[in-house]
Formats: structure tokens, C-alpha cells, sequence
């Protein structure tokens, strides 16, 4: 056993080293065997932050689709053995569709290998593979409690379901319509709807400062990070951007979720005008150019940014809002200071004016103003 758990880490450390032949080896050894290894893997990510969704966003970046399968069925193995799990962890676990769908004490190895029609080392491979992305991860700050940790005094103040879901049904007709005009108009009434929502409810309830992460694609990465920077910087959070894929943002779990659906809604407004704009244009033209879209993304980021801090300013003599306000940004402040000791500011060129027009022009058009 520890010779086969010794030969599946080299195998994962050594690109030199192939992984072992196991299909003369019982299957329950050799299920033991990848589970520990996996399992120590995990344990130590848990230990440093990491988070289900995390993991396999890092893991469908940088391995195959055998792979990435892989990781779903360990992480819901992985899952099974705990019966606590953050809130966060159960939805980020749906979210993969991580579950359990093999018979209970069945070899995940095997059963694995047979709904994929695989062998057993094709499987033992995968697990190599996902095994190679982990054990290079680096440490991220702790976010959620991992697995198995009492969680006393749990509290979430998310946005109503009935405003959630207003919001995400303007935002999708606003994605989908090809009228700009419509396409403003249901924006404006979605970021009015959680602005107001948000600020109705700040001052009775108390602050649940936290950290969640947003992975993006890694496809003009600095543009789009850069869109969800300003978006979070609006709606009282902060943001920090990962080189691997995301940004970690810093604020209440209200305004934090209006972060998301808002990005994710002006990212797809951008993406959506920026390749339009190419497609206008000729095959060799600058609109189809890297540093037309970089540009792009980065002056319809600025233009957004400016957008939402008027549209959500609140006025000077509002005595009711104001010291709440100070109160939670202090807060916000402070629990950022706490997670991030060390962070750098990143400049980035624009080297295409008319990439930059356009998309000032298309952030004038974007769909979040108050009206």
C-alpha cells in the first residue's frame, strides 16, 4: 500500500515518472491508495483556503476533461465523509454537480473507469493528472471553515429570493434582447432593485463581512477584472485580482452577491459589444485586434465605474444611511487589512485609442443606469 501511495506521488511531482500499473492489484488497494493521496491533497488545501468551486476551476484550466471528472466524484467522496459543511461548500458542491452516485463502499477507481468505459489505470491516471494540479496550488487566505469545523452562530443576510429573482430575469432579458434601448431599461431596473434593497435593509441589520472569489476567463482577464473591480468598488466592497483566475472581493454578503449578479451581467454586455464590434469590421482589421479588445474592456470598465458611483452616491444629508455607511466601510476596510498584508498595484496599457472609444461608447450604452 505505501509503496503504490509512494509511486502515485512521484508520479504527480515527476513528470519523468509514469503513473504506476494497477490493474493486476486488488481493487480495493488501489482505491485506499488514491483516496490517501487525494485525500492528503485536499486536506492540506482545506487547510489553506481553498474551496470545492476553487479547485475545480484550477483543475479545468489546467488538466483534461478525465481529469476534471475525476475531481468531481473525489470531492463529492471527499464531502461525504463530513457531516458538517459550510453553506458555501453545499452549494458550491452543487454547483460541479458533485454527488455521490456510486454505491456506498464501492471503489470510486472502478466505478469510475466503468461509467467512463475506461480501464482501471486510465482512472488511476486521472487522478494522477488532478493529483499534479493540487500539490503546486499556493496557499490563499481562509474564507470558509473546512469541512467538519462546529459552525456556531452562522448567520446570511442574502438578497430576498423574491428580489433575487427579479433581478436575475430583468438582467437575462436584458443579455438576450438585441434592442439597446430595452436592454437599458430592464439593467436600469435591476441595479435599481438591489440598490434600494440593500440600502433598506443596512440599517437593521448587522454587518456579516466576509470573502467570496470570482473566478473569470482567462480570455482578456486584466479587461474583465477590472470591470468586476469597479462594479465591487460601487457597491462598497473591495477586490483584489489573482494572476490564477479570479478575484477575491471583501464586503457584506448583500452587497457582495450584487456584485456578482452585476458583473457577470456587464461582462456579458461587453463581451457581446466588443465582438460585435469586430464583426463589423474587416478580418484584418484593428477592431479583431488583442490590443483593441484589451483596450476595450479597460476604458468600458472606467466609464462603468463612473456610471455606478453616480448612480449610487448617497446624498450628503441623509442622516440615517451616512453613519452606517462609515460604520461598514471601516469594517470592510478592516477585514481586508487583515486578509491581504501584502497586495501591489498593476498597471495596465491601452495601446488602442480606437479600442478605447469604443468602449466608452458601449459602457454609455450599458445597462445599469438609475434613469
Amino acid at each position: 500500500m505505501d509503496n503504490l501511495r509512494e509511486a502515485l506521488w512521484r508520479a504527480a511531482t515527476n513528470r519523468r515518472a509514469r503513473p504506476p500499473r494497477t490493474s493486476s492489484l486488488p481493487a480495493a488497494e488501489v482505491d485506499d491508495a488514491v483516496r490517501a493521496v487525494l485525500g492528503r491533497a485536499f486536506e492540506h488545501l482545506w487547510e489553506h483556503g481553498w474551496l470545492p468551486y476553487d479547485v475545480y476551476e484550477v483543475v479545468r484550466r489546467n488538466a483534461d476533461e478525465s481529469a476534471l471528472s475525476f475531481l468531481v466524484d473525489s470531492l463529492a467522496l471527499e464531502a461525504s465523509r463530513h457531516r458538517v459543511l459550510h453553506p458555501r461548500w453545499r452549494e458550491q458542491l452543487a454547483e460541479i454537480g458533485a454527488e455521490v452516485w456510486w454505491e456506498a463502499g464501492a471503489p470510486l477507481v472502478d466505478e469510475w473507469a466503468r461509467r467512463h468505459i475506461e480501464l482501471r489505470d486510465d482512472a488511476v491516471a486521472a487522478a494522477v493528472a488532478v493529483l499534479r494540479v493540487l500539490v503546486a496550488l499556493p496557499g490563499l487566505p481562509v474564507i470558509v471553515p473546512k469541512p467538519g469545523t462546529p459552525l456556531a452562530d452562522l448567520a446570511h443576510h442574502n438578497v430576498d429570493p423574491k428580489v433575487l429573482n427579479r433581478v436575475r430575469g430583468l438582467l437575462a432579458k436584458a443579455e438576450s434582447t438585441p434592442y439597446a434601448e430595452e436592454a437599458e431599461a430592464l439593467s436600469a431596473k435591476a441595479q435599481e432593485l438591489v440598490t434600494r434593497h440593500a440600502l433598506e435593509r443596512m440599517p437593521v441589520e448587522a454587518p456579516t463581512t466576509t470573502s467570496r472569489r470570482l473566478w473569470l476567463d482567462k480570455r482578456y482577464f486584466d479587461g474583465k477584472a477590472q470591470v468586476v473591480h469597479v462594479v465591487a468598488e460601487a457597491n462598497r466592497c473591495r477586490a483584489v485580482v489573482y494572476d490564477l483566475g479570479f478575484v477575491a472581493l471583501v464586503g457584506e454578503e448583500l452587497d457582495l452577491e450584487i456584485v456578482e449578479l452585476l458583473s457577470a451581467s456587464l461582462l456579458v454586455q461587453a463581451t457581446r459589444a466588443m465582438v460585435a464590434a469586430g464583426e463589423r469590421a474587416g478580418k484584418s482589421s484593428e477592431e479583431r485586434s488583442l490590443a483593441f479588445r484589451k483596450s476595450f474592456l479597460l476604458s468600458y470598465a472606467h466609464r462603468i465605474g463612473e456610471r455606478l458611483r453616480a448612480a449610487n452616491e448617497v446624498p450628503e444629508d441623509d442622516d440615517r444611511l451616512l453613519p452606517v455607511l462609515a460604520a461598514r466601510r471601516k469594517a470592510v476596510d478592516e477585514y481586508f487589512g487583515a486578509m491581504f498584508t501584502r497586495t501591489v498595484a498593476k498597471s495596465t496599457a491601452v495601446r488602442s485609442a480606437a479600442g478605447w472609444d469604443a468602449g466608452r461608447t458601449a459602457a454609455d450604452r450599458a445597462d445599469l443606469s438609475l434613469g
